[in-house]
């Protein structure tokens, strides 16, 4: 097996199993995405990773491999960053926020990426939306201007990760990939990746791996696993840009009991419609959204601020 060393150290159990290194997790997922592993190897992998966790070296090898193989956006000129939105959860209570949140942020002036996949059935996911609101997806990854949203699924990005995240709908269980993808930089130059959190344990985890890599970053608690700020909730944000963390805002106390205009029906239709009202101004743009993309686009700007010193 081409890869059972590194099951024998992982898989040993929540106790006895011992961490990668960097080079090592990168040769291991570096395999994994060439296809040189068997179903029952990766099998392997996943439900071991998901006993042990995975280490921020682990990480910023698994990050370094998919990195070194990944189709990429063309920079952008200036040194202005791609704003790089995750979405692989989709719509769970409440409606999928994301692709208002890119095209809020596009309405800044911002370059912005959204790219996923459905690993879970009957979900509502951003990309459904956005091209329903007329944004393509292309096969493969294109310039995007100022601006503008660019939409992509995983596979255009790297077939072999799009295989490590199907494995889920094999196994039942979120996998190493699930945690990679939410942290991708698929941009040729600079990126901004709007990351969120559920769990304590993640919020560390990659603070640990932006600086260390070092990523463009900020991090905040999502909505239902998206990177959109819950519309009730105002959360804390935290910056991670250029190796360094800065804390941008607490989280504010109290959850609002209703958002103007906020639909119960979470399915495509009712989502765009949404969406649309509130880019014509029809209906408001909730405060925590509006808030986000403040927060994002101040980042935005320190990055091409320091790009241009």
């Amino acid at each position: 097996m081409a890869i059972s060393h590194y099951i024998k150290e992982i898989g040993r159990g929540a106790r006895g199993a011992r961490a990668l290194t960097r080079e090592q997790a990168a040769d291991l997922f570096g395999q994994l995405l060439d296809g040189h592993a068997s179903d029952l190897e990766v099998g392997a992998f996943c439900v071991a990773m998901r006993i042990k966790g995975e280490s921020a070296a682990e990480m910023c090898g698994f990050l370094d491999a998919v990195h070194a193989r990944m189709a990429r956006v063309p920079a952008l000129a200036g040194g202005a960053p791609l704003v790089v939105l995750p979405s692989y959860n989709g719509a769970r209570r409440l409606p999928v926020l994301t692709p208002l949140l890119a095209l809020l942020l596009a309405r800044e002036g911002l370059a912005v990426l959204v790219h996923g996949m459905r690993t879970e059935a009957r979900r509502v996911l951003a990309s459904d939306v956005l091209q329903s609101l007329g944004v393509p997806a292309p096969a493969a990854p294109e310039a995007i201007a100022p601006g503008a949203v660019g939409l992509l699924a995983t596979a255009a990005l790297h077939p072999g990760l799009a295989r490590l995240l199907a494995v889920r709908e094999a196994i039942g269980l979120r996998t190493p990939a699930h945690s990679v993808v939410k942290l991708l930089a698929p941009c040729a130059g600079p990126a901004l990746v709007v990351g969120s959190y559920t769990h304590p344990e993640y919020f560390e985890l990659a603070l640990d791996v932006a600086r260390e890599l070092p990523l463009h970053l900020l991090l905040s608690r999502g909505l239902e696993g998206e990177v959109a700020a819950d519309p009730r909730r105002q959360p804390r944000y935290d910056a991670v840009v250029a190796g360094r963390h800065t804390l941008l805002a607490e989280q504010q106390a109290g959850t609002a009991a209703a958002v103007p205009g906020l639909p119960e029906a979470i399915d495509i239709e009712t989502t765009a419609a949404y969406t649309r009202a509130v880019l014509n101004g029809a209906l408001p743009v909730p405060e925590a959204l509006a808030a986000q993309v403040r927060h994002i686009t101040h980042v935005a700007r320190q990055i091409a601020q320091e790009a241009a010193a």
